[in-house]
Parts: C-alpha cells; sequence; structure tokens
C-alpha cells in the first residue's frame, strides 16, 4: 500500500500555506526579521504541537505567522511546501492563504500574494506541479473585516480563483458570512468553506444552502444525518477530508475512529488531504498511509481517493482527464 500511496500522482485540495510552516523555517525567519517567538529552540516548538482543539492549534498558529513579514518570506514559505509535494508525488494543489493573518499585522496584502504567486509560477516551471490559490475568511472576525479582504482582492482576482472560510468554527456559523459570499459568488469566484468539522452537521447544511458552496472543507459531521448523507452522495459534493488534523485536534479518539472510509464506502466524494502539515505530524502521503494502516481500506479506495482529489479541482476538463490518465499509467 506504501508503494502505491507513493507511486500514485495527487492533487492536495485542502492545504493552508501558513500551516506548512516548519519550526525549523520558523526559526529562521524569526531571526532574519527580529520577531521574538515563545520557544526557545526547535524542540520546545515540537513539544507545543500537542492539541486539544481547534482552539488550542489556532492559538499556536497565529503565533507562529508572526514571522511571515516580507514577499520572500512567503515565497521561501510556499516554496518548502512545493518540495514536499514533489516528494509525495502532489502534481496539482489548491492553496489556501488567511490575508487577514497577515493584514492585521501590517503586513500589505500585495507582499503575501506575490510571493505565494511567485513560488507557485516557480514550482510549475521548474517541476510542472499546477496549482490554484484560494483566499480564506477568518470567521471569528466580523463579516465587515470580510468584505474589506474580498475589496482588497480584487486586484489580485487573477490570481486567487476562490475564497473559502476557515478559523475557529464553533460559534461562527457559515450564516454570518452570507453576505460576502454573494458578493464573492457575483465577482466571479469559486467558493468553498470549512463546515462540519467540529461543529455539527447543520454548519454543513448552512455551507449549501446559505454560502451556495463548489466545496466543503472537512465535512466529517455529515454521518450524523441519513438525509445529508444522501443529499452529499446525490450531489456528489466534494468533501475535503483531513484524517491528521481530525485526529490531532481531537474531532476523533485515533485513526481506527475515523470515519472516512464510511464515508467512502456510502459513496460521498472524497478526497485525503494535509490541511496544516507542520503542526499535524504528515504531509498528504502520511495521512494516507495512517489511515491504512488503521482502516480496512483497499487498493480500489485508495485509487479512488486519489481520482477524487482530481475530479473535485478546480482546473478544466481537459487537464482534469490529462491527470486522471496519468493516475491509470501509475497503476499499470
Amino acid at each position: 500500500m506504501i508503494d502505491l500511496i507513493q507511486k500514485l500522482p495527487k492533487a492536495e485540495l485542502h492545504l493552508h500555506i501558513e500551516g506548512s510552516l516548519e519550526p525549523e523555517l520558523m526559526f529562521r525567519l524569526a531571526k532574519k526579521n527580529q520577531i521574538e517567538i515563545p520557544y526557545k529552540d526547535i524542540e520546545d516548538v515540537r513539544n507545543a504541537y500537542n492539541f486539544t482543539n481547534l482552539q488550542t492549534f489556532l492559538d499556536i498558529y497565529y503565533a507562529g505567522a508572526n514571522v511571515l513579514i516580507t514577499k520572500d518570506d512567503f515565497y521561501d514559505l510556499t516554496w518548502e511546501y512545493i518540495l514536499k509535494c514533489v516528494e509525495d508525488n502532489v502534481i496539482h494543489t489548491e492553496i489556501f492563504f488567511d490575508p487577514q493573518t497577515h493584514t492585521e499585522r501590517g503586513v500589505p496584502f500585495e507582499a503575501v500574494i506575490t510571493g505565494i504567486k511567485e513560488a507557485l509560477a516557480d514550482a510549475k516551471e521548474k517541476y510542472g506541479i499546477t496549482s490554484c490559490i484560494i483566499m480564506c475568511f477568518l470567521r471569528h472576525l466580523s463579516q465587515e473585516e470580510a468584505f474589506k479582504t474580498l475589496e482588497e482582492a480584487m486586484a489580485f482576482k487573477d490570481d486567487i480563483i476562490g475564497v473559502g472560510l476557515d478559523s475557529s468554527e464553533l460559534g461562527n456559523p457559515p450564516s454570518k458570512f452570507k453576505d460576502v459570499f454573494k458578493t464573492a459568488e457575483e465577482a466571479g469566484f469559486k467558493l468553498v468553506a470549512h463546515a462540519g468539522e467540529e461543529a455539527d452537521f447543520s454548519y454543513i447544511y448552512e455551507a449549501l444552502d446559505l454560502l451556495n458552496i463548489n466545496r466543503i472543507d472537512h465535512g466529517v459531521q455529515s454521518i450524523k444525518s441519513p438525509e445529508l448523507m444522501q443529499r452529499l452522495k446525490d450531489e456528489q459534493m466534494p468533501l475535503t477530508v483531513c484524517p491528521n488534523s481530525n485526529i490531532e485536534l481531537k474531532v476523533f479518539g485515533n485513526y481506527k475512529e475515523h470515519n472516512i472510509k464510511e464515508l467512502l464506502d456510502y459513496g460521498l466524494n472524497i478526497s485525503v488531504n494535509s490541511d496544516d502539515p507542520a503542526y499535524f505530524k504528515g504531509y498528504i502521503n502520511q495521512n494516507f498511509i495512517n489511515i491504512c494502516e488503521n482502516l480496512p481500506l483497499t487498493e480500489d479506495d485508495i485509487v479512488t481517493l486519489v481520482k477524487n482529489s482530481f475530479r473535485s479541482s478546480f482546473i478544466d476538463d481537459e487537464l482534469k482527464a490529462t491527470y486522471l490518465a496519468k493516475v491509470d499509467l501509475a497503476l499499470q
């Protein structure tokens, strides 16, 4: 199975670029930018990566992001992730970034998007990796602030394919952002939203019916509603599931309890992703390995999960067909 996971080309659809900030780069940038961080060494950082829920992770995630200041910092951050893509045979990636995490600290929007964009352009040139950029609104902030961020993003519309919704889920339902999502949709952005990770399945219904999203990020709580499960199956609504994240943030007690196999067997459109890999102990292949070692997944299941990642991506049908053919070729 590990050989199969390694040799299959794949797409990643749920990856927060700030969540790929490894401790080594965090220290390097902190030193360069003269930013105080609350850790004395790399081991100290890794020891801090023991979370009890989403919020305990977010506190550390935002502290880590403080070291990202210049365009070059965002380039280096993105390039390090691209090198992991090369290792794990990821040939297409759709990257989330959180502009508000940076603009609130006085970092210009342009520095963030330009650094990310330039690294992705180099990834295409050097490794043939294709990519899209999705801008997320922080749901613990107000819709008014989301509107300001959307306005800033319009100058870079050609570089940003979609908008998403992330950060603290509980108490910040999708309905809070209904108007800004409608405006984003009218402007031509694709729409995604984190829903049904820690919060109940009502958040998934809101994301579908009030935000009119194209893809659900996480969505594992859907299993608690037979009606919702049937709807997701009928619509083949993509769910970008992140196994390591769900274990590290205690959504499930352990990998054997994870419901990804049940969701897949029901006929839902599931893909495997790494979410915030520097914090959650592994990039995409490690996520695949962890579920394979703990759940009765077959080789056909792995192939389906990989093919779903391409089918659910925001690339055109021609490129999808090319990539799906590459998967079939790898199986020969």
